[in-house]
């Protein structure tokens, strides 16, 4: 953690979940540990199929339990997710943890007004009247920036824009004041400047109301903006840790190191290429053996014995800073320079 003083909000320890499938298997999530306190924001980065949602649907008991396998611990504020009843996790949900999706239309109902469905969440945990629920209602869009939220309080999902509905989603996770966010990829659709206005607003309520978030993104930049730590996820499995300064700064993974390299740099020359990903991500049917980045990683070569296809590595953190890769320090030192003198000299 950013903060060593501070106890865990949320705690993830070898989290696995596996999904049967006519083809398989699908080991979605593979041993998965992490931390997060109050007041923090996690940033869980990777391509699509990583495990990223996966790991915080499970998180909020969204799974089907007929198809799911689930191992590990997770420990929200000291209680056990993983063995709730479905009705305990009903009083947790929109209560003391929730969620923005990334689709803000499809997770929106069409046929109820913004305030109805803002109003309903209120009610469900509170027991107030509707009179009160509504109240919240226009409060809460007031305070995430809607103009005019007593008027637009009435109006249905397709009156909003992209940016308006998606600030509709925060506040009807905000409306019961978790003490856990989650935000799933909630500014992928929008243009910048919205984008920008969402991750302030997000900051500004963390503040306000001392909120732990974990942001789900494939962007680089939006971590950059908004994360106190990162976490790297890589076919099922946790493959660097650190803060946000030392990940995107000092990657110590060849895929962390990837995803940077893809990404335009504001610093060093203008003319550096961007250098993609080589293959594919790995099928979580049937992964690889060993590390499993090894099939797309340049740097296999370098480690003796066929390790990276044969074993796969340990992530050891220490301090909150770990990475999961056979390379020694040396050789990342050696194998990296390059990135270090041509995105931040």
């Amino acid at each position: 953690m950013t903060s060593t003083d501070q106890q865990p909000f949320l705690s993830i320890k070898d989290l696995k979940v596996h999904f049967s499938t006519e083809d398989g298997v699908v080991k979605a999530v593979d041993g998965l540990s992490f931390d997060l306190a109050k007041g923090q924001t996690l940033g869980i980065v990777g391509e699509s199929g990583s495990g990223k949602s996966v790991t915080n649907l499970t998180i909020l008991g969204l799974h089907d339990p007929a198809r799911t396998s689930i191992e590990g611990e997770i420990l929200l504020d000291g209680q056990e997710l993983l063995t709730a009843s479905e009705r305990e996790l009903e009083r947790l949900r929109g209560n003391k943890m929730s969620m923005i999706f990334q689709d803000a239309l499809a997770s929106l109902s069409p046929y109820h007004t913004i305030g109805t469905q803002i109003a309903e969440t209120y009610r469900k945990h509170t027991g107030c009247s509707k009179t009160e629920a509504r109240k919240r209602a226009i409060e809460m869009l007031r305070r995430v920036g809607i103009p005019q939220p007593d008027m637009r309080v009435d109006d249905y999902p397709h009156q909003f824009s992209g940016g308006m509905r998606q600030r509709a989603m925060i506040a009807m996770a905000l409306v019961c004041d978790p003490e856990l966010l989650i935000a799933d990829e909630p500014t992928t659709a929008l243009d910048v400047t919205v984008q920008a206005q969402i991750m302030d607003l997000l900051k500004d309520l963390q503040q306000e109301f001392g909120t732990a978030i974990i942001f789900i993104t494939h962007d680089l930049g939006v971590i950059a903006d908004i994360a106190d730590d990162v976490l790297v996820m890589y076919g099922g499995r946790c493959v660097e840790r650190g803060t946000k300064e030392e990940v995107l700064r000092d990657p110590q993974h060849p895929y962390t190191l990837g995803l940077l390299n893809s990404m335009p740099s504001l610093y060093g020359p203008v003319d550096v290429p961007l250098t993609p990903i080589p293959g594919a991500p790995p099928s979580l049917l049937n992964p690889p053996t060993g590390c499993r980045f090894h099939p797309r990683c340049a740097f296999t070569e370098k480690v003796s014995g066929g390790k990276c296809s044969s074993e796969s590595p340990l992530l050891e953190i220490v301090d909150g800073r770990g990475s999961a890769c056979h390379l020694t320090a040396e050789q990342k030192q050696e194998l990296f320079a390059d990135f270090a003198a041509t995105r931040h000299n």
